[in-house]
């Protein structure tokens, strides 16, 4: 997938910058400790996303699917740690998604929670796609250009879930006019990060 391609896929409208790479290459034992939190934090936010909005079956399971997915993320980027001789270091704060957050609205109706919500799980995906994507065609390591490839096939499909379900349940919602302003307040957010050997940072 060429990047022009992926942008128009995924939306975003500021590309990472190349020389992230080279910041996770210097120091990539610290970059699988933040990947393995990024990994929880995620399927965290799938089962409270369950937790506050019970009443679709379909997003239920789905969201359940994710959760599990997203541990099973967690296990195998915790397995790299351990190959490579290191230990999973303490959890890692995420100032980009507590940025991405900010743009959520308070209060509204449950649809408009509910797509915020889904669209803000949308994003991070969509960013997270974009990043493994860069990781697999430009980091030396073999062993981890693979396994960001596989990683960037399963975020793209989790980014596709969510902008699905927030179309499904938006109710009155324009969730199309909500998304370009998440994209714009995203691409804002970013120029901000690319600067440190995290998978946001």
């Amino acid at each position: 997938m060429s990047k022009g391609s992926e942008s128009v896929m995924l939306g975003l409208k500021l590309p990472t910058d190349p020389r992230w790479v080279a910041l996770v290459e210097g120091n990539i034992s610290e970059v699988l400790t933040d990947h393995a939190w990024c990994e929880q934090k995620a399927a965290s936010n799938a089962i409270s996303t369950i937790v506050r909005f019970p009443g679709h079956t379909d997003l239920v399971e789905e969201l359940t699917r994710i959760a599990i997915e997203e541990m099973e993320h967690f296990g195998m980027v915790v397995e790299k740690i351990k190959e490579r001789g290191w230990t999973l270091g303490p959890e890692r704060k995420d100032p980009y998604i507590h940025d991405l957050a900010s743009f959520i609205i308070k209060g509204g109706s449950k649809e408009a929670q509910l797509v915020d919500r889904l669209l803000l799980a949308a994003m991070i995906e969509a960013r997270s796609c974009e990043r493994f994507r860069m990781l697999s065609e430009r980091i030396e390591d073999e062993d981890l250009k693979v396994f960001y490839h596989e990683l960037m096939v399963s975020e793209a499909q989790h980014y596709t879930t969510f902008i699905g379900f927030a179309r499904r349940y938006g109710g009155d919602v324009d969730v199309e006019a909500r998304w370009q302003a998440f994209l714009a307040h995203e691409a804002a957010v970013i120029q901000r990060y690319g600067k440190k050997e995290t998978m946001h940072g």
